[in-house]
């Protein structure tokens, strides 16, 4: 059983109440991957247009990262990195970047976030864009990083015809990942 605060303002709190919360937070923690996987399903229902619905897309790109021989964390990323495509379209790398940040390395949290502007080279041209957008960051240290994902993972994973591992073959790294931490 849970014991709540009784503080009607943060003013208000205590140690002990703080102390409490800090344990439920864990509690919480402990259930992000659940959720993550619960998210990751709801993709599925959303084609928005494009020749794979975004739970297919996202598969294909963990799949080709991991046929590549990328570590678990970089295939964590490669397939959360839409998840906030249906809460968010036009703002969805920052929701997968604020997901990922506690726990992914520097450089994998930078290519979720900047992901958005480098896949536009790919088509921002077609939707009246600057295809070229993502040269704000030329010589920023993980350019070529994030420009190498989209070119072999997030660009052609719209394949139709590409044979995906399950959102459950990767279940397993997501737990790993999101586990609270001391666990």
């Amino acid at each position: 059983m849970v014991t709540r605060a009784t503080f009607k303002s943060f003013e208000e709190s205590t140690k002990e109440e703080w102390a409490n919360i800090m344990v439920c937070l864990q509690e919480t923690q402990a259930m992000v991957s659940t959720r993550i996987i619960e998210q990751m399903k709801m993709l599925e229902l959303d084609q928005g247009g494009f020749p794979v619905n975004r739970l297919e897309h996202c598969l294909q790109t963990a799949t080709r990262a991991e046929k590549d021989g990328r570590d678990a964390e970089y295939i964590v990323c490669a397939l959360i990195h839409d998840i906030g495509d249906n809460l968010a379209p036009f703002n969805h790398p920052e929701i997968a970047a604020g997901i990922v940040k506690p726990f992914a390395s520097e450089a994998n949290w930078w290519m979720v976030k900047h992901h958005g502007i480098f896949q536009g080279y790919y088509f921002w041209d077609h939707i009246g864009l600057d295809k070229n957008a993502r040269e704000q960051f030329r010589g920023h240290e993980y350019f070529e990083y994030t420009e190498e994902f989209c070119a072999k993972y997030d660009s052609p994973a719209f394949d139709t015809e590409y044979v995906s591992a399950p959102l459950s073959h990767f279940e397993p790294l997501i737990h790993e990942m999101f586990k609270p931490k001391g666990r």
